[in-house]
């Protein structure tokens, strides 16, 4: 019996020191890179020529995100080629290069590869939102929120920006006699003149008027 408590008493430490031992960490799994480019098809597979570079990517997707019927319906209207801005992973081929990119998210598809390519804006964007009928868009930078108009000077404005846990977006202003607020909810849009595609829903609301309604899609300030 003495030895056995003996045994016991020695083995305390050990077993309480065992508790503070730290667990492994798992690894943090990369976040989805962000691309934009041409998509185009080929031997019924969807391409990805991202902007400015000589790679292309096979395209595979998430089938809740419905990119091939899509693209069939953007093609479908003779506007060639498309305008993709996507995020996924990589998938490399057998020699390790990157082949293949497994798109988990669509942030915009549209007519006119080379005008989105181009877009200058892009990078320093948080949010461009747009709407028809009467014509609106609104961008949304670190520097401000523009408004602009067919017909009207466009008008700059500061803003607060509040996010709700849903992940809906709101920018707000209130300067200059006027109050402009731009609401963005989660949820696939159409444009209904152009048939672009968005991620997000929007509406603007200026002053009392009646809301605009359009789509909007986050900037490479914003993923």
């Amino acid at each position: 019996m003495r030895i056995a408590s003996v045994l016991a008493a020695g083995l305390l430490p050990l077993l309480g020191g065992c508790q503070w031992l730290p667990w492994p960490a798992k690894p943090a799994e990369p976040a989805p890179l962000r691309l934009q480019g041409e998509l185009t098809r080929s031997a019924g597979e969807l391409v990805l020529h991202p902007c400015h570079q000589q790679r292309s990517l096979s395209i595979t997707a998430e089938d809740s995100l419905g990119l091939p019927y899509a693209v069939a319906r953007l093609q479908q209207t003779g506007q060639q080629p498309l305008f993709a801005d996507l995020a996924g992973r990589l998938q490399e081929d057998a020699s390790g290069e990157p082949s293949r990119l497994r798109v988990e998210r669509l942030y915009r598809l549209q007519p006119g590869a080379q005008q989105g390519c181009d877009d200058a804006q892009f990078k320093r964007l948080i949010v461009r939102a747009s709407g028809n009928e009467p014509g609106w868009m609104v961008s949304v930078s670190a520097l401000g929120m523009m408004l602009e108009r067919p017909g009207v000077e466009p008008l700059a404005l500061p803003y607060v920006e509040e996010r709700l846990p849903d992940g809906s977006l709101s920018f707000t202003s209130e300067a200059d006699g006027r109050r402009v607020e731009l609401w963005l909810t989660p949820g696939r849009c159409v444009d209904s003149m152009s048939g672009a595609l968005g991620h997000l829903q929007a509406r603007l609301q200026l002053d009392r008027q009646p809301p605009l309604m359009g789509c909007a899609a986050l900037g490479g300030a914003r993923d």
